[in-house]
């Protein structure tokens, strides 16, 4: 499934990157997640709920981020396992500043699997999106879009 979007944020890059990449901030934006703990060098573990129609089900995860480019663009990967499937992602992240005014612009791909996915195969790729979108909402409070 393919995953993508672009956000516009009131702010220089060097602002948005530095939000993107404070744990505590991304803890209080990422939809669902009850705990986010740095476990290595740009290396994340998530815990976190993930909810399809009439489908709850708990997640863990490791993040990583790949190939940063500050303040310009990095990799992120997710690996998760739940009690009713996985999900595995990989997408790239740019930012592009003009006028200090940056868009971010997010290309990526999923894949999910188990029950969760066999139900609410449909919705997935809306709840996906949902849940980007929201994060990205999130992290731009304060700095204008």
């Amino acid at each position: 499934m393919d995953v993508s979007g672009s956000y516009r944020f009131e702010a220089p890059a060097a602002v948005v990157w530095a939000r993107f990449m404070d744990p505590e901030v991304l803890a209080g934006c990422l939809p669902g997640v009850e705990r986010l703990e740095t476990v290595g060098p740009d290396t994340y573990q998530a815990n976190f709920d993930v909810r399809v129609g009439p489908i709850r089900s708990e997640y863990q995860a490791r993040i990583t981020l790949h190939d940063l480019e500050e303040p310009s663009a990095y990799r992120m990967t997710l690996a998760a396992n739940g009690r009713l499937g996985f999900a595995n992602g990989e997408a790239r992240v740019t930012l592009v500043e003009e006028d200090g005014v940056t868009v971010v612009t997010v290309q990526g791909q999923a894949e999910v699997g188990g029950a969760v996915a066999r139900v609410g195969q449909r919705m997935m790729g809306t709840v996906a999106q949902n849940m980007m979108t929201g994060m990205f909402e999130c992290l731009g409070e304060g700095m204008g879009r």
